[in-house]
């Protein structure tokens, strides 16, 4: 009985040294407090205790499940896309160009320099014909509307007439050996409706011996018309130009008239010709009757 006292009294005094040494058991914290209510974001600034030691702030934005870390959270921007339209785009229409009013054909003065000095003058009407089966039309150079570019040369010169609707090339050439200035090129351009067509006409003749005329002389021609080709006639009215060796006082020449403005006088010796036959048909009549008469009479 002794004994077991001492045994009763011996787990007595050691359960009681073991509740002074050992912690508090720990305790399990519930599911619910691993996922805090979000507070607001807080900076992160360390705070100092009462104690004068820093403490370092706590991550405030919870884990999802329960790892540390913050959750990125991703934005997606939600972009509806705009309606589909049926306009279809049409493109631009090229307008052809308008026919001008109807101008008279006149002639124009038309002039070019070489330094102080005229060495170019022109003064025509022109106009561009079109003549075909199918389609016809002419188009008139207005003088007014029209400038004139180009140089000259010791032995050629070119004269370009350009207007709104194109350019006119007339190219000189001087034959020294010939003694003769003429036109051996014609080129233009045109972008005015002669007919249905485009609206575009272009030709050259570079085999001419056109407006010919005697080295400081000039040349002129009432009318006369030059074949481009294709159906198309640059038409040249009152003409006189001279490319070369103009006057001091900035002059035409002596003029060389185009074969058509030579005078004809073929009629003139015909109708001469007929008169004096005539005559001496009526002069033979009247000698032969004179002599019958005077046969009709005796001697006394």
């Amino acid at each position: 009985m002794k004994s077991a006292l001492i045994i009763i009294f011996s787990c007595l005094l050691a359960a009681l040294s073991l509740a002074h040494d050992v912690k508090p058991p720990a305790t399990v914290t519930p599911a619910k407090e691993f996922f805090p209510k979000s507070e607001p974001p807080t900076t992160g600034k360390a705070t100092t205790t009462a104690a004068g030691k820093a403490t370092t702030p706590q991550p405030t934005t919870p884990a999802a499940n329960g790892t540390s870390g913050p959750v990125p959270t991703t934005s997606r921007a939600t972009t509806q896309p705009a309606p589909p339209t049926n306009t279809t785009a049409v493109p631009p229409t090229a307008t052809p160009p308008k026919p001008t009013p109807h101008a008279d054909l006149s002639a124009g003065d038309y002039r070019l320099m070489k330094g102080k000095s005229v060495c170019l003058m022109a003064r025509v009407a022109l106009q561009i014909r079109l003549v075909t089966p199918k389609a016809s039309g002419t188009f008139i150079v207005q003088p007014n509307k029209t400038k004139a570019v180009g140089e000259c040369r010791e032995n050629t010169a070119n004269l370009t007439l350009v207007f709104q609707e194109g350019f006119i090339t007339f190219m000189f050439n001087k034959s020294t050996a010939e003694n003769i200035a003429y036109v051996d090129t014609l080129l233009f351009s045109l972008v005015y409706p002669l007919s249905n067509g485009s609206g575009h006409y272009a030709a050259a003749n570079k085999s001419l011996r056109a407006f010919p005329a005697k080295i400081s002389h000039s040349y002129s021609c009432r009318s006369e018309s030059v074949y481009m080709g294709n159906g198309l006639y640059l038409d040249v009215k009152d003409d006189r130009m001279q490319a070369f060796n103009l006057t001091k006082s900035a002059e035409f020449g002596v003029t060389d008239h185009c074969a058509a403005d030579q005078p004809d006088y073929s009629v003139a010796i015909g109708v001469g010709v007929t008169l004096l036959v005539l005559i001496l048909v009526v002069v033979v009549v009247y000698l032969l009757g004179r002599k019958r008469r005077t046969d009709g009479y005796q001697s006394l």
